[in-house]
């Protein structure tokens, strides 16, 4: 796992377990032990606790940290819901009942963890309301907006450099399209100057990434797209 790609880890376990504790005034240092893995200390979450406060999801004090209302939650949705997102090891009971519970509450599948609206932990209280489901991509400039969004949106929580991986792109647009039309309205994209569709080969090679890049004819394999000035 790159360094990018375990920061948002961290910072995706430290929101559903600071909103599993109850989301407000929560002893650091209990939430801290829980995030703890074997041979991790606390510093290992310093830059944690810094970046979801500087982004708004959370607040800080000496001693107790709470989940800020609905920024907190929103991450907390997309994150759970990104594909690029997933536990290194076994994740023991507390993680999977505390997963459960937001499950539960959100009244989703667990296939679409954050689609639904977003509940506010313990007290019930709604924060953020959102469609019950993504609806199907209809037109190419329909498309074009929701892969814009999605672009800028990795682009900035995985700190991509501008080089966004194809692949990641249509998993998180996921059933919205189908793979042909995919294929086809991103390479609309290119012709039109909105994106370019870089060559190269995914971070492992792994044959079901590259499976969800694009490959033509004339250009051959293509894994990553960088968004062009407009």
């Amino acid at each position: 796992m790159s360094n990018d790609v375990e920061a948002k880890a961290k910072e995706i376990r430290l929101l559903l377990y600071l909103w599993d504790l109850g989301g407000s005034d929560v002893k650091r240092g209990e939430l801290t032990k829980r995030l703890k893995r074997k041979k991790e200390t606390a510093a290992h979450y310093q830059d944690s606790y810094q970046q979801l406060e500087d982004k708004g999801a959370i607040a800080l004090s000496r001693y107790k940290v709470s989940l800020v209302e609905p920024t907190g939650l929103q991450m907390l949705a997309e994150g759970l819901k990104n594909e690029a997102f997933e536990f290194e090891s076994q994740i023991g009971a507390k993680t999977a009942n505390a997963l459960l519970k937001w499950i539960r509450e959100q009244g989703i599948s667990a296939g679409s963890v954050g689609d639904g609206a977003v509940a506010a932990g313990k007290t019930g209280e709604s924060a953020i309301e959102q469609s019950s489901a993504p609806k199907a991509i209809a037109s190419y400039d329909q498309f074009k907006q929701v892969a814009l969004d999605v672009y800028d949106q990795l682009n900035r929580d995985y700190n991509l450099d501008d080089l966004v991986p194809i692949y990641r792109i249509r998993r998180t647009i996921s059933d919205r399209v189908s793979r042909s039309q995919f294929n086809d309205w991103m390479l609309e994209m290119q012709a039109n100057d909105i994106l370019q569709l870089q060559g190269g080969s995914v971070e492992d090679s792994a044959p079901d990434k590259i499976e969800d890049s694009i490959t033509t004819e004339l250009d051959g394999l293509r894994c990553y797209a960088r968004r062009l000035p407009s």
